[in-house]
Order: structure tokens, then C-alpha cells, then sequence
């Protein structure tokens, strides 16, 4: 396996890769893996000839009172990981190598980012749509993966390699759970043992709105409202939203008419979770 910390490595890595049928998957990550990370280089190793998985925790997308400087990180456990599991090159650039001196360039994309994390996290998406551009252009892969429990990124991603005509194919690939439903995040690793019991609460507000929906129920503003009560009954947990919307543009529902992105984000104790789930017909 191997390890590139350049953007000039990492191109010549590139070339020495060119040549059809070739094909080249990136998983990206900001490190910290776990078996959600771990299902998608399964998946582009079984998919792809070459597999290259970056692993940058990408300061741009943390806000100023977010974890940044604390971010679990696990270089060398991370590294042990991906050569077992068969990769063939890890990038792991340093900030400045991504974002040298006098950077002053932003991708946006616009109305996909005014709702959910966007509305919650300023700038969050934007961090997320100017890295990911530049790892397409730096590693140039076929395949990009990603998982469905960042939904909104997923479909930014998807909207930005559509809108830029970047010859990417963006799969996004099902949520990892934990047994009691509990979505896989690095961010678990900060829960205490009784936040981490409560911090269920997520998924059971996901099931009772698919409960709701498979039992004929297409009021969104009621399916929101039960989220809401099962969440309010776990006091550990801090509600920042409840969204259930169209599946492709994220604007709110009144009536599940079509595919719909049903979505939350609470705080357990001080540490942020989100989830989704996707009703369709």
C-alpha cells in the first residue's frame, strides 16, 4: 500500500494509473474509520481496479466553535485498516498542501445548501463541495463513494459533479448501523456509556415515521410532529432539526407524494448526530 502526503505525488501516482479499462475508485474520509468508512472500501475494492482512500480532516467545514482541533484521529490504526482491507494508495495530504498560502477559492452550490446542515452549520457544505472538487481533480477517479448517512452532502456532491461536468460517477452506498440502530460516526466515540444509550433515540424517531408512513400516513407536519415526541422523551437529547423533504431538492413536504428525505440532527449531551432515512413509494 501506498502512502502520498503531496498533491505532485499523488498526480504522478495518477499517471502511472492511466490507461483503459483501468478504473480507479476514491473513498473519501476524514480518518477516524469505522465499519461504515470500512463497507465503502469493501465496495470499490470488490468494483475497481486501483482504490485510492483519502483521509484529510477538511478544516474548512467545521465552524469556529466546532471540533476541529479535536476530531478523533488514529493515523496508524486508520493505515492498518486500509492495508488489510486490500487499498492501494492512501492520501493523507497536511492542510497546508491542500489549502497553501493565499488559497482563495470556493465551489458552492447554492439551493441544496440553504436547508438542514447548511442552515445549521454556515459554511459547512462549502467546506465539503471545495474539497471534494479538489480531490476529483487531484486523483481523478471513476468512482467516488459515499454513505447515505450524510444524505445532504451526498446529494451535493452529486449536484456539484453533475453541475461542473466532472466525469466522476458518485455512488453513495446504504448507512452502517450499530444493533440498536444508532447510525456509525466517528463522532460515537465521544458519547459517555449513558449518551451513548440515549443517543438510540435518533433511530427510534426514524422508525416511527416510517411506521407512520408505511401505515398510510402522508401528512409530513405529522410525521414531524411524532419525531418530535419520541425525541422530546429522551431528556439527553437536543433537538436541532426534524425535516421530512423532497428527496432531490430538500424543500420542506406538506404531503409524501414522492420520495422523501426524512431527517434529523440533535445533540447528545455536547456531541452533534445526524441520521436520515428515505421513504419511497
Amino acid at each position: 500500500m501506498r502512502v502520498i502526503t503531496t498533491v505532485a505525488e499523488m498526480r504522478q501516482a495518477r499517471q502511472e494509473m492511466a490507461g483503459p479499462p483501468w478504473r480507479i475508485g476514491l473513498v473519501p474520509t476524514m480518518g477516524a474509520l469505522h465499519e461504515g468508512h470500512i463497507s465503502l472500501v469493501r465496495y470499490a475494492c470488490a468494483d475497481d481496479d486501483t482504490v485510492v482512500v483519502s483521509i484529510f480532516v477538511n478544516p474548512t467545514q467545521f465552524g469556529p466553535s466546532e471540533d476541529f482541533a479535536h476530531y478523533p484521529r488514529d493515523a496508524d490504526r486508520d493505515l492498518t485498516l486500509l492495508r488489510d482491507l486490500g487499498t492501494d494508495v492512501v492520501f493523507m495530504p497536511p492542510v497546508e498542501e491542500v489549502y497553501p498560502q493565499g488559497f482563495d477559492t470556493h465551489v458552492e452550490v447554492e439551493k441544496l445548501t440553504q436547508r438542514l446542515e447548511g442552515a445549521s452549520r454556515p459554511g459547512h457544505l462549502r467546506g465539503v463541495s471545495t474539497v471534494v472538487t479538489k480531490l476529483f481533480n487531484i486523483v481523478q477517479p471513476h468512482r467516488a463513494y459515499f454513505g447515505q448517512k450524510d444524505a445532504q452532502q451526498l446529494a451535493v456532491i452529486r449536484r456539484l459533479t453533475r453541475d461542473l461536468d466532472l466525469p466522476v460517477e458518485v455512488v453513495g452506498l446504504p448507512t452502517v448501523r450499530e444493533p440498536d440502530g444508532l447510525a456509525m460516526s466517528s463522532r460515537n466515540a465521544y458519547l459517555s456509556p449513558e449518551e451513548r444509550k440515549a443517543a438510540s433515540v435518533l433511530y427510534r424517531s426514524l422508525e416511527a415515521a416510517q411506521e407512520l408512513w408505511r401505515s398510510g400516513v402522508r401528512d409530513a407536519p405529522l410525521i414531524r410532529r411524532r419525531m418530535g415526541e419520541v425525541l422530546a422523551a429522551e431528556p439527553l437529547a437536543h433537538v436541532d432539526y426534524v425535516s421530512v423533504a423532497d428527496a432531490e431538492t430538500l424543500e420542506e413536504l406538506e404531503t409524501v407524494e414522492r420520495p422523501a428525505l426524512v431527517s434529523l440532527a440533535a445533540r447528545i449531551g455536547k456531541t452533534r448526530l445526524i441520521d436520515n432515512v428515505t421513504l419511497s413509494p
